[in-house]
């Protein structure tokens, strides 16, 4: 088991308690050990048992119960109290916003046992004369629970994508007489994945023939065909027109519509059923508008950013606030991946919850970037801070800190029920400070567990072209925020777009792919993107 894996179980253990009225000692230390085991560099699974029992933090019956997850899978204690809980009410635990208490209102009160019976109790107003509930309460999880029942049977992109190409990788060479590739929304790169789709010329797939393969993790479900838990669909095809449908498969409908008037003959390979047909080569990523088709007929689609493109990490945390790992370590790994330059940017001190750094602070960390710069050779740290974006749209701190920054990302982390003119206000006046160098995450999104809120993207953006400010691709892929489909917008506007890791930890820096992969979809460029730059030309940005 992964450590986020242990760390959930005991968030769930916590919860479920206090859905039971378990002690509160209890529920909170269940708590803590979450945030505890979530923060670790090193994987439990690779620590022994008497190493667990000295993390700080983690007392005997913690490191007991962690011990009895990496043996046998579960946690019997969870496993009581599941037993006692109805499955609908555990599963709205996993509602964002909707906590135990307010759950066990509904449950005990009204008798609702789903998120579907907690929906048509709300159409029906049956909340609003609960306590601590109300009409806003019920208008707001009304939105809530319609968000997470049209994520149900959903996965990110980084969930699925390597495990997608495993499976392939291991049907290839298990029959390398046929071909597999992965196709459908994971080739395509889409954020949001329903299923893993592969194309073989495999002669006639059987599931149960692949079964008997001895694959452990793909399995059959009411004939459906799981891979890892994820549904696998087959496309099969002739081998003669193999390449045609890839292209094909791995576009959208209407894409698909366009390009199959004119796709006229097949070739050995997919590059090639472009060039048979007079077109540019068009990448998996941008086949989603059909409008594209008129570019590669003028050969005029440009070169897409790549990953090895990119020479700076730009928004990462350390242990000042709430990373994982330390300034010194977050630079060294960053240096040793390739990059030329960090910019360290922890939360401000209004971030309460993620420990923001107080004005002591900030200035304790200026002073460590300023010891390790005149250690480290031909790598480069920036003094940067994730400024909170105040309910008044002005930024955390005052002017004389502000300005003892290198680059400041503004974001907006609190008072996130905003409709849309409140939302434009806040984020346009944050635009205007002089003071503000990226905006980060604009739309506060978490896929596939909160709606972003409201705003006018054209309005920002057009903010941001006429203050000169940088729109961050958030690239941790929970968030993917700025939605690649406003990229050609800004490009148009001339707003560059920074592709941030907003890295936790040493591990959180290698989610620049997914940030590149969302960035390709939007047609970003290297030269359109602010972390493309060396060293040399970052600092010539920073003091132009």
């Amino acid at each position: 088991m992964t450590n986020k894996e242990i760390a959930n179980t005991f968030a769930m253990l916590g919860k479920i308690m206090e859905l039971h009225d378990e002690n509160a000692f209890k529920t909170r230390s269940y708590a803590s050990a979450y945030m505890t085991i979530r923060s670790l560099p090193q994987p439990l699974a690779d620590m022994e048992a008497q190493e667990i029992s000295q993390i700080r933090g983690v007392g005997k019956a913690i490191s007991e119960k962690i011990n009895e997850l990496l043996s046998t899978g579960e946690l019997q204690t969870l496993n009581k109290y599941l037993d006692i809980t109805p499955p609908g009410v555990v599963e709205m635990m996993s509602m964002k916003g909707f906590g135990p208490k307010k759950i066990k209102v509904v449950w005990r009160e009204l008798g609702v046992e789903s998120p579907g019976e907690l929906l048509y109790a709300c159409h029906e107003n049956r909340l609003i004369e609960l306590k601590g509930f109300g009409t806003k309460t019920q208008d707001s999880l009304i939105k809530q629970i319609n968000y997470f029942l049209d994520s149900k049977g959903k996965f990110l992109y980084a969930s699925v994508a390597d495990t997608a190409q495993e499976l392939a990788d291991i049907l290839s060479e298990a029959l390398p007489e046929y071909r597999f590739e992965v196709t459908g929304e994971v080739r395509r790169k889409l954020p949001i994945i329903n299923q893993i789709e592969l194309i073989s010329d495999f002669d006639d797939i059987i599931e149960e023939e692949l079964i008997a393969m001895g694959l452990e993790e793909l399995t059959i479900d009411d004939d459906e065909l799981y891979y890892h838990s994820y549904p696998v669909t087959f496309i099969q095809v002739a081998p003669e027109e193999f390449c045609e449908e890839l292209v094909l498969s791995s576009s959208s409908i209407p894409f698909r519509e366009a390009i199959s008037k004119l796709v006229k003959e097949d070739a050995d390979t997919e590059e090639g059923v472009f060039e048979l047909n007079k077109l540019q080569y068009i990448v998996p990523e941008l086949r989603e508008d059909p409008a594209i088709i008129q570019q590669a007929k003028d050969n005029a689609i440009p070169q897409l950013i790549k990953e090895s493109d990119i020479k700076g990490v730009i928004h990462s945390h350390t242990t000042y606030s709430d990373g994982q790992n330390t300034l010194s370590q977050m630079a060294a790994a960053a240096k040793d991946r390739g990059f030329e330059y960090i910019l360290i940017t922890d939360h401000s001190k209004a971030a309460f919850y993620a420990n923001g750094l107080k004005e002591e602070r900030v200035h304790q960390q200026l002073d460590e970037i300023d010891g390790l710069n005149e250690k480290m050779t031909a790598f480069k740290i920036y003094k940067g801070i994730e400024s909170d974006i105040l309910n008044n749209g002005d930024l955390d701190y005052e002017e004389d800190l502000l300005k003892q920054f290198d680059v400041i990302i503004a974001s907006i982390h609190s008072n996130l029920k905003m409709d849309e003119q409140k939302a434009n206000k806040r984020l346009i006046k944050a635009i205007e400070n002089p003071y503000t160098k990226i905006l980060g995450h604009p739309t506060g999104r978490l896929l596939l567990s909160r709606e972003g809120y409201p705003i006018d993207h054209q309005k920002i953006i057009d903010a941001c072209a006429a203050n000169g400010v940088v729109l961050e691709l958030n690239a941790n892929p929970n968030r993917l925020d700025m939605d690649y489909t406003w990229i050609p917008y800004a490009i148009k506007k001339g707003v560059m777009i920074s592709i941030n890791p907003d890295a936790h930890s040493i591990l959180g820096i290698d989610d620049i792919r997914w940030g590149v992969a969302a960035a390709r979809k939007g047609g970003l460029t290297a030269e359109q993107c602010l972390n493309t730059k060396s060293a040399k030309e970052f600092y010539s940005w920073l003091e132009g």
